[in-house]
Parts: structure tokens; sequence; C-alpha cells
């Protein structure tokens, strides 16, 4: 893959959220702090952890501080909803669109929020892109209502690069070791999914890209190392 040229979105809201207690959205450094806020988004079985682990450890071997996180989780509170989400024999979709913005809303303020202040950079292993596919789409609630369901809970603090993992969705279903509630759907979900995905690279070409997953994992974090002008 050639070198990627980012365009900054101009919906980055570069505004302090409200009650300062975040003050994620001013320019520090070389750019705004969402610019160290990346999301590995991708379907089930993609190779999302394996990546994020990867690009951590490149990342701190130059001399960066990393925090990862994972979503659902990433908290007490949304180690708990965790478990609902992904354990539970049924959740209502609404309940699951809920849930997945309430677990968000508690990373964001408790974990996200003061890395970035301090300085380091996140990697997260799904963000709210993962709603707007999964429960926006395949689930049929309605993208943009999801995401404004979401948007409304981060004030702002949102992924300044979006890489989505782009793997044939029964190839993926076959690689997971022990499948979840979610990731127990059927080939036409997960189908619906990763349409949404490459539907949002081609609407936000200037955060989301999506990479072959396919290639080697080493590949794709030159590659992201690339899109990020590292």
């Amino acid at each position: 893959m050639g070198r990627v040229d980012f365009i900054r979105p101009p919906y980055v809201n570069t505004t302090r959220v409200p009650g300062d207690r975040y003050r994620l959205l001013g320019v520090s450094g070389n750019g705004p702090l969402n610019d160290r806020y990346i999301a590995l988004e991708g379907g089930d079985g993609s190779g999302k952890t394996t990546l994020s682990s990867a690009l951590a450890a490149r990342l701190r071997a130059d001399g960066n501080e990393v925090v990862e996180v994972r979503e659902p989780g990433g908290t007490p509170l949304g180690e708990r909803v965790r478990e609902l989400l992904l354990d539970s024999d049924h959740v209502d979709p609404w309940a699951e669109v809920f849930l997945f913005a309430a677990q968000r809303a508690q990373l964001v303020r408790e974990v996200v929020a003061p890395a970035l202040e301090r300085g380091a950079w996140v990697i997260s292993d799904r963000t709210y892109y993962s709603s707007i596919a999964y429960q926006g789409r395949a689930r049929g609630m309605g993208e943009e209502k999801v995401r404004e369901i979401n948007e409304t809970g981060l004030e702002g603090v949102e992924p300044g690069r979006v890489f989505v993992l782009d793997v044939d969705p029964g190839m993926g279903l076959g690689r997971q070791h022990r499948p979840d509630r979610i990731g127990s759907e059927s080939v036409e979900f997960q189908e619906a999914v990763m349409g949404a995905y490459r539907d949002l690279a081609v609407a936000e070409p200037g955060r989301v890209l999506l990479l072959d997953g396919g290639e080697p994992v080493e590949a794709l974090v030159d590659q992201v190392m690339e899109a990020l002008g590292r």
C-alpha cells in the first residue's frame, strides 16, 4: 500500500468540553490531542487485538507512553457491562445501543481523557464506530441515530484516526477461539457490519482508513505508522 495522506476532518471539535474538566480538544504540541487517539476497528476475528499489541510495542519503542484500551470494557464499570453485553443470552437491541454508549462514556472520562492530557497515545480496540456498524447498520437501529447517542456522551473526545481491518466475514468468524454473543451472529450479519465500515471509509476519508486484514501484522503496523506520519 502506498503512502496515505490524511486530511484533518473538519468535524474534529477544537473547543473545550463543558465543565473544563477535560480540556482535550485544544492544540497541544504538534496538533490536536485527538491525533494520539487511535481506533482499531473491524469485524469479529479480524485481528484487531493482535494489531493493537504490535502497534503499541512500536510506539513504545520510539519512547512514547501508550495506553491500550478495549471496548466494551477498560474500566471496572465497563468490564461489568462487557459481561452483560457479550455473555447474556439475549439483549434488547436498544439496550445494547445504550449499554455500549454508557461504558464508552465512562472509559473516555476515566482513562482516555487523562491519558491524552498527560501526552500519552491511546490505542482502542473498538470505539463508537463499532456501534455505528454493528447496532446502527447490522441491527438496523439507524446509523445516524446511534452516532448521535454516542457523540453526546463523548463530548468531542473521539479518535483522530480509525483503522479498519478489512477481512472476509466468513474467514473472520473462523478465526475466533470462543465466539461471544455478538461474534456468534451469522455471516450475513457480519457482512452488513463490514459493509458499514467500508461506507464509513468512503464518507470519512480523512479519518477512516481500510487495511487489508490478510497482510502480516508487521506490514499493517508499518502502514499505520506511515499514515500517522511516523
